[in-house]
């Protein structure tokens, strides 16, 4: 999975070159004007601190008023200029770090669609939330951190460290004696940084997945009365976010005092040194005071870049995230250069071996034909293997071994586009998405008309009930088709299936949650449907496949029988006691 894969370790900062090359090439002068005004305002912090050197010598001892004037008018410019400059360089990185979240959030997004099924069923759907959320923002969040911090940060300490060694090398020296110290602490932390901020978005998942789950499963929540477990198990996620968050801010905290402490010893010696100097070799207090100007204001920039390794740090695991789904290339290709070239629409399964796991085999050397133009119908207990068939037909898996044609063309080498726009599919987990019922019919042509859905509402007999509604075809379906009842909701994906008009119906009991009536309503429309076309269907109601051209038994993986309705009754095998079940119990 990939908690695995970002928990490992990577090369400091590798990650971020990548981020770095797409991202300041697209935005390059937008990031030049930030940069330019970022100058601006490290230069006008510099040439604050050098002003003091004439204000004190010039002002405050020569009493110079023409100088004082002159000194406050510069003042009164700089910092108007330094306040322009800096509000334009924030608007200008905000504006750029909307655009890359909005990106880098399509790019994830499209790069999930791609993946093969095997990805979604390893990958639990509130971590891939976190990714396409929390993960682009660090994107960001990340380019904006080296943005300001060479622009802002980095131009102001070396503006002032130019007016300190212009003033005085000695003292410049005594004043920086500390940071090799500061480096080699922070180096240290690094390591213990990456595990923490990645042990921490990993339980900002868990806090995802358990309200994620409360909100899907609220019925069964409710019904089985597992609202102290579920406040149990939120109440522990939220205690290992805050223990983390805590460990982090333990961290990252231990620089702030080593700086400032380092930063009064520096202060110290450079008071004592400069004084000594002022008092006994005749240096002038404006190049002292504008020196000890300098390093103050040289503070809190410094500050920010000594923090500036450790929070890149946190930002890189979110990056190195996003880039792993990016980066992933699904097991079943998405697209081939053989497009489907629909004749009869035969759908034939060659000596077909197929596991989720390859060492659990769901399907064993199954070999069958669903003729074009024809109804197959597979039946058999649960677990059987039916529904991993149907799987494999819409190419949501590869086989381990055999084959899978249509019309003689191997499933491996169809583009799965094409494909896909040749089938419809049915399943008995209805999924409806959050909008109208129009809207959700829509799904299956979306370039339909409004009389196209109602006559595939019609044949799905769901016009009626949608006409009850006080909305009707415009009527919310809520999340997940939540406002719904169940036999509404197959009718729907029903309604969607006549909608799309496929020459290839794959069916996997379409009439499993209505009832009696409307069972038999979808039965003639069925019957309508399927006429001249391919349709493999599951049954586990076997009056819903005695007219079926041929009927498939599977057990345990393995096509047992096979033949017509009363041929399988006359074989006195598996088919025939579950008919004797159903219809004699």
């Amino acid at each position: 999975m990939l908690k695995k894969h970002f928990a490992k370790s990577f090369d400091d900062f590798s990650i971020l070159k990548r981020l770095i090359a797409e991202n300041f090439r697209v935005y390059a002068w937008q990031y030049a004007i930030a940069l330019g005004l970022m100058f601006l305002v490290a230069g006008a912090t510099g040439f604050s601190a050098w002003m003091m050197r004439d204000l004190i010598n010039d002002v405050f001892i020569a009493r110079n008023e023409t100088m004082m004037v002159a000194i406050c008018v510069s003042v009164i410019v700089i910092y108007i200029a330094k306040g322009a400059a800096s509000y334009g360089q924030e608007v200008i990185l905000a504006r750029i770090g909307n655009k890359i979240i909005a990106a880098t959030q399509n790019r994830i997004y499209q790069a999930l669609l791609k993946q093969d099924m095997a990805f979604f069923q390893d990958n639990a759907s509130s971590d891939l939330i976190t990714r396409i959320t929390h993960n682009a923002r660090a994107a960001s969040a990340a380019l904006n951190l080296i943005a300001t911090s060479l622009g802002r940060d980095l131009f102001t300490v070396i503006s002032l460290l130019v007016v300190m060694l212009t003033q005085d090398s000695v003292l410049t020296a005594i004043a920086l004696i500390g940071v090799p110290l500061l480096v080699g602490v922070i180096t240290r932390l690094l390591s213990r940084m990456r595990k923490l901020f990645g042990r921490e978005v990993e339980t900002v998942s868990e806090i995802l997945a358990t309200m994620q789950e409360t909100l899907q499963g609220i019925r069964v929540v409710r019904s089985f009365g597992l609202e102290p477990m579920m406040t149990k198990r939120m109440a522990a996620a939220v205690d290992r976010v805050r223990k983390l968050s805590n460990r982090l801010a333990s961290v990252q905290a231990v620089t702030l005092p080593l700086l400032d402490t380092l930063g009064g010893v520096a202060v110290a010696s450079v008071v004592f040194y400069g004084g000594w100097r002022v008092i006994h070799q005749g240096a002038t207090p404006g190049e002292f005071f504008a020196f000890v100007t300098a390093l103050l204001m040289l503070t809190e920039p410094a500050r920010r870049l000594a923090r500036l390794h450790l929070q890149l740090a946190g930002a890189s695991v979110g990056v190195k995230m996003l880039y792993e789904i990016i980066d992933r290339e699904p097991v079943v290709p998405q697209l081939t250069q053989k497009a489907f070239q629909l004749g009869k629409g035969t759908i034939t399964l060659s000596h077909v071996t197929f596991g989720y796991r390859p060492e659990e085999p769901v399907l064993r050397d199954v070999t069958l034909t669903a003729e074009g133009g024809h109804l197959t119908a597979l039946v058999g207990a649960s677990g059987s293997g039916k529904s991993s068939l149907l799987n494999l037909c819409l190419r949501f898996w590869l086989p381990q071994a055999g084959e899978l044609r249509i019309d003689d063309q191997p499933l491996s080498g169809i583009d799965l586009t094409s494909l896909h726009e040749a089938i419809s599919f049915v399943s008995q987990d209805v999924f409806l998405f959050d909008g109208t019922i129009a809207e959700n019919i829509l799904m299956g042509r979306p370039t339909a008309r409004q009389e196209d859905i109602e006559a595939a509402a019609r044949d799905a007999a769901a016009h009626d009930f949608i006409m009850s509604l006080p909305d009707g075809y415009q009527t919310s379906v809520g999340e997940f088709g939540g406002r719904l009842s169940g036999g509404q909701r197959q009718r729907l994906a029903i309604a969607r299936a006549f909608l799309k008009n496929a020459p290839i119906l794959l069916l996997d009991e379409p009439t499993s949650a209505l009832d009696a009536e409307s069972d038999a309503l979808i039965q003639e429309a069925l019957a309508r449907l399927m006429r001249g076309r391919t349709v493999l269907m599951i049954a586990h109601r076997l009056a819903s496949v005695i007219h079926a051209d041929k009927i498939y038994v599977l057990d345990a993986g393995v096509v047992v029988e096979q033949g017509t309705h009363p041929e399988l009754l006359t074989q006195a095998g598996k088919y025939a006691r579950l008919y004797d079940l159903q219809f004699h119990a």
